[in-house]
């Protein structure tokens, strides 16, 4: 049986409180957007203190990220509209993420190729959502558990996002983007596989 990452239990019960209160999960989805959408602005700034602000509301946005989710189980208000906005949320969040990277970056030694780095790590984040929402939907006609993050420990590999706010503070931003740029490529095609080799076994075309 899989066990739940640590953030996703912290997120369990830090959500409790929420539960009987006139707050929706798609609420804290649209939330949790201009949190992520807000860090995002700062880091496009480009000076050192915008950057490490924006980076740690970014990774605070990651961890808000659970909130809605558990607040549907909790509460009972799942909904389609919900689990597509998700979905959404991280495409529109990791997308202006790399936008915003390259564009802060613009002014480095890196010139040019910033945005057309953050450009091809965007176009990546938007492309994962498409394919994780075919591996989901593959999933559910697979016997046994769905395809998911790689994990060890009680963490995720997508955990490793809340080490862009030390990162950040500690001035190795551009090193990040330069590294998160090659990652996304490589989470997109490892993400394509999985969906590929789901298809061939379900046979859904």
């Amino acid at each position: 049986m899989k066990t739940d990452p640590w953030d996703q239990k912290v997120a369990q019960v830090l959500v409790r409180p929420l539960v009987k209160m006139p707050v929706t999960p798609n609420q804290l989805t649209i939330f949790n957007i201009l949190v992520a959408l807000a860090g995002c602005w700062l880091i496009a700034i480009g000076s050192p203190l915008a950057v490490a602000w924006g980076a740690t509301l970014f990774a605070l946005s990651r961890f808000l990220d659970h909130f809605d989710g558990e607040l549907a189980r909790q509460s009972g208000k799942t909904s389609k509209l919900g689990y597509y906005l998700d979905y959404v949320a991280g495409g529109i969040s990791f997308g202006a993420l790399f936008l915003s990277m390259g564009i802060g970056f613009s002014q480095s030694l890196l010139g040019g190729w910033a945005i057309l780095r953050g450009a091809a790590g965007t176009f990546s984040a938007v492309i994962s959502v498409f394919l994780n929402l075919g591996i989901d939907k593959a999933s559910k006609f697979e016997e046994g558990e769905a395809i998911g993050y790689p994990a060890l420990a009680g963490f995720e590999l997508e955990d490793g996002i809340y080490l862009i706010a030390p990162i950040a503070w500690l001035g190795w931003l551009e090193y990040f983007f330069i590294a998160a740029g090659i990652g996304a490529s490589v989470y997109t095609l490892w993400t394509l596989l999985n969906l590929l080799k789901l298809r061939s076994q379900t046979g859904i075309s």
